[in-house]
């Protein structure tokens, strides 16, 4: 199938998909409306009819998700659910300003081609040279290096033609087979997505576990905290993906002569280190260290430190965030005082994904507020007859993975985590594990174009049929369900232990 051929399917599916939305929508919302659901008082009634119109149009993408957002709260405001005041104060949230601040540096990052950099600097090392393996290892783990910092998206978009040159190099000189630049292409793909599960700033749907899990459950997770499961976890399907990404397009080839070369002139052309990229990357490495030195004092001196305490309150990770991204537009690149990055620049965020967030927790938060997540734990927990915590961690791995296969991994984390938070109250388990195994599971949908951005993108080179990227994102789906909670369960179960 071509790739004009590929887009044109892809194109009728949401088309349809979109159609049933118009219909289910407003169907879902009056049938809710109108027929008493067990004990819901009429409040938490109201709002499940937000909620199934707000699903719905996640799902389907009638509108755009960031509209859909909005709608919900807005919905709630009109129904009577919570005065305006209470249901948009979510989108002022302090994480609000974490997407705000990193976005931008991640946006500076890309204006000066600090990236590309990075990526040319770490395939130009010897130790990869002209072989293709190396060649795919490498172009994966520079996906998801730089998809831990910065969106999945750009980094996607970036890495495509480095790719594209490459494999069409490498196919010219009939050095490699047909395959390889299909498993090339998936590499970047899945490494993209994997990458992002590292850190908090690694994608959106982090952002939300911390957020919700912070607001629900009472227990904060600082930035060192999450690396220390989301680093291990990434790292193991990094070894998957690239063992059995090689093994489908790579398996027997040895080396193909010039290969290195292409990676040399790309890298070449972008000259000398300018001054917007040695400004970009240090306000990113201030950045990053705001982050991680609050919690590596918590770690070390405790977190009832006097010291400890009272660096992690002065700089939050969403205040060390803004510091950051402040600084790009203090420190100059010309004698003209030019700023790193200028407004106009800054502005082109993805400030969809903020919204995202804000309606996602405003939602969440009306649900507990009302009794409507306690009610849903109640019923699905009776109905599932998950009781225990390693049932219910896997459970959710399972949710959010197949929410987010047929929608946005961030719309995904904010129909799955406040159902498993709401699920385990109900059984009486702690609900932190199971969150954090949500958000992490919807990251790794990777079966279809429309499960994330990256796999998208390579749909439409034309490498990647559609039948196969069903079939390989399977089987990472399918990994990722096991290692997410099982890695999980066995931090929060170390920690329980160390700290009991």
């Amino acid at each position: 199938m071509t790739a004009r051929a590929q887009v044109a399917e892809a194109t009728r599916f949401d088309r349809l998909r979109r159609r049933a939305g118009m219909v289910l929508a407003p169907a879902l919302f009056v049938l809710i409306l109108s027929v008493p659901i067990g004990s819901l008082d009429a409040e938490a009634q109201r709002l499940a009819a937000v909620m199934a119109v707000v699903i719905t149009l996640w799902v389907t993408e009638v509108v755009p998700l960031a509209v859909t957002a909005l709608l919900g709260p807005a919905l709630a405001v009109v129904l009577g659910v919570a005065p305006a005041r209470d249901a948009f104060a979510p989108f002022a949230d302090p994480l609000i300003f974490l997407f705000i601040g990193s976005f931008i540096i991640a946006q500076a990052i890309f204006v000066h081609r600090l990236n590309e950099r990075i990526a040319y600097g770490v395939m130009s090392w010897r130790l990869i040279g002209a072989r293709p393996g190396r060649i795919l290892a490498a172009y994966a783990g520079i996906a998801a290096f730089i998809s831990a910092w910065m969106s999945n998206t750009a980094t996607a978009a970036m890495l495509l033609p480095v790719g594209l040159s490459l494999v069409a190099f490498m196919e010219s000189e009939g050095g490699v087979s047909p395959r390889y630049g299909m498993a090339l292409m998936l590499a970047m793909a899945y490494g993209c997505s994997v990458g992002g599960m590292a850190t908090i700033v690694g994608t959106p749907p982090n952002v939300i576990a911390v957020g919700m899990v912070s607001e629900f459950v009472g227990v904060e997770i600082t930035f060192v905290e999450w690396m220390t499961f989301g680093v291990p976890i990434s790292l193991l399907l990094m070894g998957f993906l690239i063992l059995y990404m090689n093994r489908i397009g790579a398996r027997g080839v040895g080396e193909v002569p010039g290969a290195e070369r292409i990676i040399a002139e790309r890298k070449a052309a972008l000259g000398e280190w300018k001054r917007g990229e040695k400004n970009v990357l240090a306000a990113f490495l201030i950045t990053v260290t705001l982050w991680i030195v609050p919690g590596l004092l918590s770690l070390f001196l405790g977190a009832g430190h006097p010291v400890a305490s009272t660096v992690s309150a002065a700089v939050p990770i969403s205040v060390a965030a803004i510091a950051g991204a402040a600084l790009l537009f203090v420190m100059p690149i010309d004698r003209r005082r030019r700023s790193t990055i200028t407004w106009s620049e800054a502005a082109r965020i993805d400030w969809g994904t903020v919204l995202l967030f804000g309606g996602g927790l405003a939602l969440g938060q009306m649900a507990f507020e009302t009794g409507l997540a306690e009610a849903m734990g109640t019923g699905i927990t009776s109905t599932l007859g998950v009781s225990s915590l390693v049932a219910l961690t896997f459970t959710a791995a399972v949710f959010a993975t197949t929410m987010s296969e047929t929608m946005s991994n961030t719309a995904a984390a904010n129909i799955a985590i406040p159902v498993v938070i709401s699920i385990a109250q109900a059984a009486g388990v702690d609900p932190v594990a199971p969150a954090i195994a949500a958000s992490l599971a919807a990251c790794v949908s990777v079966t279809l174009p429309v499960s994330t951005p990256p796999n998208a993108i390579v749909y439409s080179s034309g490498k990647v049929p559609i039948t196969k990227m069903i079939r390989y994102g399977i089987v990472m789906d399918l990994v990722a369900i096991v290692v997410v909670p099982a890695v999980v369960l066995i931090y929060f179960g170390a920690v329980s232990s160390f700290l009991g």
